[in-house]
């Protein structure tokens, strides 16, 4: 089946860490115009001031969608299996404010094969960590993989 990284190879316990990446006023001015939200947490320096974060705030949605290609970046992330993402249990936390360095950490919680050969399901506990440490967001991933044969995994 050639190299890269299987169902197999995955083991409960195993961390990830993307690499980091900086929140801007322009990923949120260009997230809230694609996604139609011009929320005033997010768009409006003067009212947000006022709020319960003192500032803007980067949407929610918006730090998961970050996060995805966080993980996209991984070191050999090229090489895992992919065949679909299953879905997510997620929590915003803490909010990512402009400036903010956030990276992501993926642990496998769990796997299992399915009833359909040659593909099996990882569950990721995934956490959105910024420069100060804090969880700004969490949850679970789960994620389909290919195995390494056609059998059931």
């Amino acid at each position: 089946m050639g190299t890269g990284i299987y169902f197999e190879d995955l083991e409960e316990g195993s961390e990830f860490r993307s690499p980091a990446r900086t929140m801007t006023e322009a990923d949120i001015v260009n997230f809230a115009g694609l996604s139609g939200d011009f929320n005033i947490i997010h768009t409006d320096a003067e009212t947000a001031a006022k709020g319960p974060f003192k500032q803007r705030i980067a949407h929610g949605l918006l730090g998961l969608s970050i996060a995805s290609g966080l993980v996209a970046r991984n070191p050999g992330a090229e090489q895992h299996k992919l065949v679909a993402f299953l879905g997510l249990n997620w929590d915003f936390r803490n909010p990512v404010c402009i400036g903010d360095t956030i990276h992501v950490v993926q642990t496998v919680a769990s796997k299992r094969a399915t009833s359909k050969p040659g593909l099996g399901v990882v569950v990721y506990d995934v956490k959105v960590v910024n420069q100060r440490g804090e969880t700004c967001q969490e949850g679970q991933w789960k994620v389909m993989y290919m195995t390494r044969g056609k059998t059931k995994a």
